[in-house]
């Protein structure tokens, strides 16, 4: 009997979707684990696809992996759309898979985080908006190791 072959590590680049801000986090299915990464900014809903194309050539990522707003209850929220669209834009500019991942409450499980690294003094620096979003594409990119991922559809 042999054993199952280990697929390879793939790199993955994950994003928390704003109107003004795009929250960045990078990860790699080897470690599991997720670092944040300076956040993107974005004008009137249209995101910097300069910046974001610079992030893709600086990682190199197998995967992008978007969170997809819903409310409370999983319906389709107010941005749910917009995420979406964000994410079908990704994969038409630069040919690579897209999977979409619930991102409900990683806002506020990313600011409880940094609340609790500047209470233990491990975060010296005030938490700025651009913290907490990147901090929620590392919760979004998390979930995706965790297997929460799927490919996105043609709608949401």
């Amino acid at each position: 009997m042999t054993a199952a072959a280990t697929p390879p590590p793939r790199l993955a680049l994950a994003f928390d979707f704003g109107m003004k801000i795009i929250g960045l986090a990078c990860g790699d299915t080897l470690t599991r684990s997720a670092s944040p990464r300076a956040a993107l900014r974005a004008s009137a809903g249209e995101p910097d696809w300069r910046a974001i194309a610079r992030a893709i050539a600086d990682l190199g990522p197998d995967v992008l992996v978007v969170g997809t707003p819903r409310n409370a209850d999983g319906t389709p929220s107010a941005m749910t759309l917009a995420a979406h669209r964000f994410a079908v834009a990704l994969a038409a500019r630069f040919g690579l898979p897209v999977e979409e991942v619930d991102e409900r409450w990683s806002s506020l499980e990313a600011a409880a985080g940094l609340k609790a690294q500047r209470a233990n003094g491990s975060r010296r620096r005030r938490v700025s908006r651009e913290d907490v979003d990147s901090a929620a594409a590392a919760v979004i990119l998390g979930r995706w190791f965790d297997g929460e991922g799927r490919p996105f559809a043609a709608s949401p």
